[in-house]
């Protein structure tokens, strides 16, 4: 089996190394299973190029390294899977790094799973450097379900650790809007869940060590950003067989779309989702927000 790991990373060269380490460390522990570790520098100033040439010189990993001019995480991730080679995909961003025997716990995953299949990932735990897992666990191990259930009706919370079927994987991508840099996973997970299905597992593989810039820290800078983006997700959530949604859920898609809608300036935002009782919500919930977020906007300029 051959493991791809794929890593965008901005001006993080001195996060890289423990990157690297966790992967030497599982490399010497799984001896049956191969790693490329594929970088894409997206149009860092710092030292990467360098670093990262140390890695390769050092030649015990299969290490490959690509440049882009800025353009985001999203678009990093998308020209590295058309260049990755391995049966398994795993996306590692640059602050995050890898448990001893995390790939010795895949590979029994898998071996457990049988046949992917219809699986497009595995879906395992993810744990901040202080050993506290990022969300809650699932409700049993080895759980077959699907990312919008697991998180819209399961009741499952924070960051987990996704491990993809290279073949299933290859077929989507992010699709980022209007030349905006970000876009949710969660939109890319929801239209794999159309066709396939994840198996749950509650075991950490992946060490998370949140950075003041990262993307979770700011994800209200995110939403200003990227509304385009996720105007889409918010819209696509409708698209979901939204039986068993928890109300809670129920009223965060609504009230996202509403905010959406509005700063992108939509037209008839009503008629673009699906779902009689979701027009209703919208219809009921539109103009009160509308309200509140053109205050908004304008209290912040």
């Amino acid at each position: 089996m051959k493991i791809s790991v794929l890593t965008s990373t901005y001006n993080r060269a001195n996060l890289l190394d423990k990157l690297y380490t966790s992967l030497l460390i599982n490399s010497n522990s799984c001896r049956e299973v191969s790693i490329e570790w594929l970088i894409m520098d997206d149009g860092s100033t710092d030292n990467t190029r360098e670093v990262v040439d140390g890695y390769i010189k050092e030649n015990i990993l299969e290490v490959k390294y690509y440049f882009q001019e800025n353009q985001g995480k999203m678009t990093a991730i998308n020209n590295l899977i058309q260049k990755c080679t391995g049966d398994i995909i795993i996306e590692c961003d640059s602050d995050d790094y890898f448990t001893k025997g995390a790939f010795k716990t895949i590979e029994e995953s898998i071996k457990q799973s049988k046949d992917l299949g219809n699986i497009y990932a595995l879906v395992f735990l993810k744990y901040d450097q202080n050993g506290k897992n990022m969300g809650n666990e699932f409700k049993e191990n080895n759980h077959t379900s699907r990312m919008f259930d697991l998180y819209f009706k399961e009741g499952i919370t924070g960051e987990k650790a996704l491990v993809y079927n290279a073949k299933i994987r290859k077929q989507f991508k992010y699709e980022v809007e209007n030349n905006e840099k970000f876009v949710t996973e969660a939109r890319m997970h929801h239209k794999m869940d159309l066709q396939y299905e994840v198996r749950c597992f509650n075991i950490p593989i992946m060490i998370c060590e949140y950075k003041k810039d990262g993307y979770t820290k700011n994800i209200n800078k995110q939403f200003s950003q990227s509304p385009y983006g996720y105007y889409e997700y918010f819209r696509e959530i409708f698209n979901q067989n939204m039986k068993n949604v928890k109300l809670n859920k129920r009223m965060y898609a609504y009230k996202h779309y509403v905010l959406f809608s509005v700063l992108t300036k939509q037209k008839n935002p009503i008629k673009k989702i699906n779902g009689l009782f979701n027009k209703l919500m919208i219809a009921i919930l539109y103009l009160p927000g509308k309200i509140v977020t053109n205050r908004r906007i304008k209290k912040n300029n």
